[in-house]
């Protein structure tokens, strides 16, 4: 039902961060593949998604988006962590919304509001969960997952996610 896609490089520690989140999501069957979309790393990233049995796509996030055998898809940074809950919600959305989906963050994620007004705003830090269809269409367009997420108009979902440590 669900594509999990991480577009990477150099983050090895992250994206096994990342990676142990999921589990719960595939033990339910609600995750049915997990993409890393890897954008030239150095370091021991293919083996930790090899290990994990992910599939590791090089290429861009477009590649990894025609590979996604699911309808919806969640895009992650890596090192960001889904908190405990989140299966419920994501299925209940992607059920009855056509609408992409953001997680909210988790109370010790948060940032005061002049910090996040001020800082640059990553658009895949919470995460989003968006139709392949509706992704295929934008990722004709956008570069990277950072990109594609930019500026779309979002529901939030109660489920929490932690945010990955900025680089």
């Amino acid at each position: 039902m669900l594509s999990v896609l991480i577009e990477t490089r150099d983050d090895e520690e992250g994206l096994a961060r990342t990676l142990a989140s999921l589990i719960g999501g595939a033990v339910e069957g609600v995750v049915r593949d997990v993409i890393v979309c890897d954008t030239g790393s150095t370091d021991q990233t293919h083996r930790v998604a090899d290990h994990a049995g992910c599939h590791l796509v090089a290429g861009g996030i477009g590649a990894g988006i025609r590979q996604a055998k699911g309808d919806w898809l969640l895009f992650l940074e890596p090192g960001a962590r889904l908190a405990d809950g989140w299966i419920d919600d994501v299925v209940a959305h992607t059920a009855r919304q056509t609408m992409p989906a953001r997680f909210s963050r988790a109370r010790g994620s948060r940032t005061p509001f002049l910090s996040r007004v001020f800082s640059g705003n990553r658009a895949l830090a919470e995460g989003l969960v968006i139709s392949k269809r509706q992704a295929a269409a934008l990722s004709k367009n956008a570069h990277s997952a950072e990109a594609l997420a930019r500026g779309l108009a979002t529901r939030r979902l109660d489920a929490e996610i932690w945010l990955a440590p900025k680089k």
